[in-house]
């Protein structure tokens, strides 16, 4: 588990990374996961919940962000929602221009990284579901209420990360690709493919256990906001 910091008081808290090689994909379902391959990435620090409502504000509160629907569900400790790509990385930006420091949204590879927290397994704690351990549909929770949770309900991954499964989609930078031939095995972003589709991790509340496992990947259009789909970031280290 590496440290953990704010860049400034209304920061997201960042979980410090140390980087390695990890084999990325998974030859057992189809071919959007394949082929395996392993892949390098730096040192980085990525949010150790899913962005919040509170962490959001304050951009809207400067005139940045728009305030999207929170769908009645509640705020605060909630991951914000119905943003789109284009509104999540000039979050980063906004973040970036405020601290000085670089913030992003994570490439596919380096998200893969983090969830995986050292693990080769369908999901960090395991080949199964199991109980009580993610915001999904059937995932054995009593927690489940057909929307999304507040952040950190459930245990952490071996990295301290909370959340990498289930409960929102998360934006990455990658353009879409079915399949990882020809992907780039330095943890950089993909950016061949379908740029106007974007690559989303994690599954959320709405879906179903496979789509929350660390290799499932999908894609939304870039333009698109949805109940469904926040964010993760990364803080560059490098």
């Amino acid at each position: 588990m590496g440290e953990v910091f704010k860049d400034c008081a209304d920061c997201p808290d960042m979980v410090a990374l140390a980087g390695g090689t990890f084999a990325m994909g998974s030859d057992k379902f189809g071919p959007e996961t394949k082929p395996v391959h392993l892949v390098s990435v730096k040192p980085f620090a990525m949010s150790k919940f899913e962005v919040t409502w509170t962490d959001w504000e304050p951009c809207m509160q400067a005139s940045v962000c728009r305030e999207p629907d929170d769908h009645a569900w509640g705020r605060a400790k909630r991951p914000i929602i119905n943003i789109s790509w284009e509104e999540a990385t000039a979050y980063a930006k906004w973040l970036s221009d405020k601290t000085g420091v670089r913030y992003r949204l994570p490439t596919e590879a380096e998200w893969e990284y983090a969830a995986r927290g050292g693990t080769f397994t369908e999901y960090w704690w395991g080949d199964e579901i199991g109980t009580e351990m993610a915001n999904c549909r059937e995932c054995n929770t009593k927690l489940w209420e057909h929307q999304s949770l507040e952040v950190g309900l459930y245990p952490p991954n071996p990295f301290g990360l909370y959340d990498m499964h289930g409960n929102v989609w998360e934006w990455t930078q990658d353009c879409w690709t079915r399949g990882y031939a020809g992907a780039p095995t330095d943890g950089r972003a993909w950016q061949a493919g379908d740029c106007k589709r974007r690559v989303v991790r994690s599954g959320s509340w709405y879906y179903f256990p496979p789509l929350a496992r660390s290799a499932s990947r999908d894609s939304f259009p870039a333009e698109l906001f949805s109940y469904n789909v926040g964010i993760r970031l990364v803080r560059e280290l490098h």
